[in-house]
């Protein structure tokens, strides 16, 4: 339950934010939020426990890799790092022309699940190669692919805009990132039964929380990190299911630098009592909520589409008034 409590009040971002981070200012960089060798030893465990076939999980890399779809152009190399990558390697199903796929975690033992994944269901004309890196250090040249995809692990990031100019650096012109992050919203039944546990027990909130984007902040980080043509948009999932071994398996328990590590116990029985009682269901489940951000960018390229410079326009709304109709 612990961890779970811990997670869940990662959406109360503000009153980190007013502690120094900020997804939109110069300070994020310098201010260090989760401890990523924590979270390596989290991924390492979510490996072990990992199971293909996550409804939650496939859906959102579906819809991610979806959007490969929409694109005329092919991206003959790719790199896929962090979060969700059994996923994003197992429903590729030849999406995007890619014919070198690297694929990349900071976990070892993730990424011989996925090399042994692979040995034992090949995709097709892709060559994939395996890599233990961190997302905060891209070990890639600069301008060498042409495609990026994070599918749920950027979020864990301490310099989440470093991270994406990174990414978008190591793209070749006219190449394409495609990021999906969790959102602010995530797990909201669980914060609010534990912030209202915590209030009636302990009089206050414990510090517990980290910072998760809202739908705002990810068109800034796109633009802030030199990306062309941004796009954003947003969708929640609903998850009905035994919610610590899910979260467990995800790898997405709390590693904060400064998390606090004792709950008590009059807490957290309030907190699961407030929780089924709110929330819970006629058919007795209990159901999550996760929203989930995807982002869209490409690199800059003289083919691309461009707005026209200010006051360029031939025709104005008053003509165009004139000609459908003289209404308001």
């Amino acid at each position: 339950m612990r961890s779970a409590v811990d997670l869940c009040l990662r959406s109360l971002s503000r009153m980190l934010r007013r502690n120094g981070r900020s997804y939109c200012t110069d300070n994020s960089s310098r201010v260090k939020i989760f401890d990523r060798n924590l979270k390596r030893k989290q991924r390492d465990r979510a490996a072990w426990l990992l199971r293909p076939g996550d409804s939650f999980v496939d859906a959102v890399a579906e819809n991610l890799l979806d959007r490969l779809e929409d694109c005329k152009k092919t991206f003959p190399s790719a790199l896929c790092m962090g979060g969700s990558l059994e996923a994003i390697r197992r429903l590729l199903n030849g999406r995007g022309g890619i014919e070198k796929l690297m694929m990349m975690d900071t976990s070892v033992d993730m990424v011989k699940l996925c090399e042994q994944a692979e040995q034992n269901s090949p995709n097709k004309n892709v060559e994939t190669s395996f890599i233990v890196a961190d997302e905060e250090y891209l070990p890639v040249k600069e301008s060498s692919l042409d495609l990026v995809i994070s599918c749920l692990g950027l979020h864990w990031t301490n310099d989440l805009p470093g991270a994406m100019i990174q990414s978008k650096l190591s793209l070749k012109p006219d190449g394409l990132f495609l990021g999906a992050i969790l959102g602010g919203e995530t797990l909201r039944e669980l914060r609010i039964a534990c912030t209202v546990a915590q209030m009636e027990r302990e009089g206050g909130i414990s510090p517990r929380l980290s910072p998760l984007a809202q739908v705002r902040d990810a068109g800034n980080l796109l633009t802030r990190a030199g990306f062309t043509l941004p796009g954003v948009d947003v969708d929640e999932y609903t998850v009905a299911r035994e919610l610590i071994e899910h979260l467990r398996t995800m790898g997405e328990t709390n590693a904060l630098l400064q998390r606090n590590t004792s709950l008590k116990r009059d807490t957290a029985l309030a907190t699961a009592a407030i929780y089924e009682s709110m929330f819970g269901t006629e058919d007795g489940t209990i159901p999550a909520t996760f929203q989930v951000i995807f982002m869209t960018g490409w690199r800059e390229h003289p083919s691309q589409q461009r707005a026209k410079k200010r006051g360029s326009a031939t025709v104005s709304f008053k003509d165009i008034q004139k000609e459908f109709g003289g209404g308001t």
